[in-house]
């Protein structure tokens, strides 16, 4: 299984040097499927640690230890290649040349009406806790973006986006379950590899997704476009 991901993660990084046309839309300003209150960010997650917690302090340790120990040129590649990527297409390698959103429109419906809700989710969360980045108190960090992304930290979007697409999948696809979620964990890891989060904003971005795919599969218009990728995965002999 682990041969299978890290053949999946090469291509993905391959094909970074060439330019993607963007495959799903843009996330939409407001939940299709949620109304407000359904889901509050500051009733799931707990506050994130001070700046000047200890707690604080070593996650900014860990970032300083993994640029030193796990940040080899080919698993930096990786990290930017999974910022510059952040719908479920990260998935894709892992289910071969098939997992064509262009030919998939019920597959590809339901992941960006999915991508408008865990972006509005972590926005909302991000908003509320209003944690700095942590190259913003540790200007050493050395990070593998621009830092043109968001300053807020807690939680991850891309963290958030991950875990919940790959819920889904993996209740879509449970054949590839297994190499799903730990594509998933690995793609939220490059965040850290990047320098742009705290452990524990990974950790809150699981969270969010975990709430947010709950309180979305009780949705019976959700339930309905899942449904209707299922059926799509099947013909494609996808999903079985």
């Amino acid at each position: 299984m682990r041969a299978v991901i890290l053949a999946g993660l090469a291509v993905l990084v391959a094909g970074q040097a060439q330019a993607q046309p963007p495959t799903l839309p843009a996330p939409a300003a407001a939940s299709k499927f949620l109304a407000p209150g359904d889901l509050d960010p500051a009733l799931v997650l707990p506050p994130p640690p001070a700046d000047d917690a200890p707690a604080a302090a070593e996650g900014r340790a860990e970032l300083h230890r993994i640029a030193a120990t796990v940040r080899t040129p080919a698993r930096l590649a990786q990290a930017k290649a999974d910022d510059a990527l952040e719908d479920v297409r990260v998935f894709a390698p892992l289910f071969g040349p098939d997992f064509d959103l262009a030919r998939l429109p019920n597959t590809a419906k339901l992941f960006a009406d999915l991508r408008t809700e865990d972006s509005l989710a972590a926005k909302q969360a991000k908003a509320f806790f209003k944690r700095e980045r942590p190259w913003l108190k540790d200007p050493d960090l050395d990070v593998c973006d621009d830092r043109h992304d968001s300053r807020n930290s807690y939680p991850s979007g891309h963290a958030t986006m991950g875990y919940a697409a790959s819920a889904v999948l993996a209740e879509l696809a449970p054949n590839h379950a297994q190499a799903v979620l730990a594509r998933a964990a690995d793609y939220a890891e490059s965040r850290l590899v990047c320098g742009v989060h705290y452990r524990g904003d990974l950790e809150a971005g699981h969270v969010l997704a975990t709430a947010l795919i709950d309180r979305l599969m009780n949705k019976l218009q959700f339930r309905a476009e899942v449904e209707a990728a299922r059926t799509e995965l099947t013909a494609a002999h996808i999903a079985p």
